[in-house]
């Protein structure tokens, strides 16, 4: 009776993005009215350039104006609300053919712990893709796992857990960690060391065993503290038909398919090559901010989606003609209108609490007081761990976050004999950890709306911080491994990848 009592009391999280905006208004007020100011360290053509930040008031005639002239705005320049449409529209079809149906329905047999690894892994190796995961991800493993017999509140929880807490790990770099990574040469190489050249693949050994040390000790957290308390969904069955001639011909397709795309991302072939974009490696040719392919990604999967599912569900019968297909293209999207009303208060929240300048103010004081404190070592690293995390609280954004931090903190960390490609490793950790505490991040309103999509339970209210309390026992049982992986790699002086150690 009094968790039921609780749940009643707490707020919906419409109700509690509109109060987080009233907050961040009020305190925007007070801290301008005391003045509140930070100096802010940047790297302008080869010099350190110091500047005043001050803490934009919204309740003055410029903040009222920003806030009511950029509503559209604010809401047509969110990524992650078009990249959601185009993603829902390609798993629609997918699901209404009864292609994932045939797919997933096999995962029944799968041992429970196993299938959580492989969530959990997939989650920490779609980093790949960037944030678009988070879109793609989501929805369809709370498919499979409605498939699987499993509770699909608990997929959601799990791929949102694997994509976040192991964002900056992985087999392999993306567009993120190349834009990173030119941010920590200059800041090493501008008072500390000239020569200083990052390398990309530098980081190879410490991400590769992290991504399976993360999956492996991460399944057992998830049985152990969470899938117990996540609730099961009585959801519907449905009639869609499985069939082995349907699921063949829609592979034989979706094969022919990644074959012409793979021969257009190899360079030097007749024809070949169009989706990539500049850059000095391969990876950055494919990921890079000028590559076609990484830019037209959702495009590209929706294509083969739409494709493979029409294949799947004419041949089935579970698509009858062309209205069938019309409609099913639009499927996933039902009981879904919460997220969008989510998401659109989410975007007025990100987009005034980033014109009040708060986060900025308060990062840079906290980048500062790191700099003055007597620490070196292992304290150094724990203390600038710890801050990454309470950074990302007020800027998720990992650019963003760096350009304000890598100017003073990787010279800091490299006289306290700590390589830059080792702080990069530890600030990509911490960012990741701090995107899952924060209802700043975009993705965290994409994660309730999809709770709510599934959540059948009448007395499981889904709410802003009651999911992060419901997780918070997991979460913090995952910085725990980050801990321990990071010190370890350190105090055993472990090479971060080809020829690159933790320390000078």
């Amino acid at each position: 009776m009094r968790n039921k009592f609780k749940n009643k009391k707490m707020l919906g999280p419409v109700i509690t993005m509109i109060i987080l905006i009233a907050i961040v208004i009020f305190l925007s007020a007070f801290c301008s009215l005391i003045e509140l100011d930070a100096e802010r360290t940047e790297i302008v053509r080869g010099t350190l350039e110091t500047s005043l930040i001050t803490v934009n008031n919204v309740l003055t005639k410029d903040g009222i104006r920003f806030v009511i002239g950029n509503v559209v705005t604010s809401l047509q320049t969110f990524e992650p609300l078009y990249l959601l449409i185009l993603s829902l529209i390609a798993i629609s079809i997918g699901e209404a053919s009864g292609l994932f149906k045939a797919i997933f329905t096999p995962c029944n047999k799968i041992n429970h712990k196993f299938l959580t690894f492989l969530t959990l892994l997939c989650g920490i190796v779609s980093s790949l893709i960037g944030e678009y995961s988070y879109v793609f991800l989501i929805p369809i493993v709370a498919i499979m796992y409605k498939y699987a017999g499993r509770k699909p509140l608990l997929g959601i929880f799990t791929i949102f857990i694997g994509i976040t807490m192991g964002y900056g790990t992985g087999f392999i770099y993306n567009n993120e960690e190349i834009i990173l990574s030119g941010l920590t040469e200059k800041a090493a190489s501008l008072e500390v060391d000239k020569n200083f050249t990052y390398m990309l693949k530098s980081n190879m050994y410490i991400m590769f065993v992290s991504t399976f040390v993360l999956a492996i000790i991460g399944t057992g957290i998830i049985h152990g503290l969470l899938e117990k308390r996540v609730p099961k969904s009585n959801l519907p069955d449905d009639e869609l038909v499985i069939s082995k001639k349907a699921l063949y011909y829609s592979n034989l397709a979706l094969v022919i398919m990644l074959v012409v795309l793979i021969y257009m991302l190899i360079p030097g072939l007749k024809g070949s090559g169009f989706l990539l974009g500049e850059g000095s490696s391969y990876v950055e040719k494919l990921f890079g901010e000028t590559s076609t392919f990484n830019s037209g990604l959702t495009i590209i999967i929706l294509g083969i989606l739409m494709v493979c599912g029409y294949i799947y569900g004419k041949i089935s019968g579970n698509i009858k003609n062309s209205t069938d297909y019309s409609v099913g293209l639009s499927k996933n999207f039902e009981d879904l209108g919460y997220v969008f009303v989510l998401l659109f208060f989410t975007s007025q929240l990100i987009s005034i609490f980033e014109w009040t300048n708060l986060g900025q103010v308060l990062c840079s004081k906290l980048i500062s007081l790191i700099t003055v404190l007597p620490f070196s070592g292992i304290p150094l690293l724990i203390t600038f761990f710890i801050s990454i995390i309470f950074m990302t609280l007020l800027i998720p954004s990992a650019i963003t976050k760096w350009e304000l931090a890598s100017p003073l903190l990787v010279p800091l960390l490299m006289r306290s004999n700590m390589t830059p490609n080792f702080t990069q490793f530890i600030f990509r950790a911490a960012d990741g950890i701090g995107k899952c505490f924060t209802p700043l991040f975009a993705y965290y309103a994409v994660l309730l709306g999809f709770l709510e999509k599934y959540n059948t339970k009448e007395n499981n209210k889904i709410t802003v911080f009651g999911t992060l309390r419901l997780l918070m026992p997991t979460l913090l049982s995952f910085v725990l491994v980050w801990f321990v992986i990071i010190l370890g790699w350190f105090i055993l002086g472990l090479p971060l990848g080809p020829e690159v150690l933790s320390t000078y």
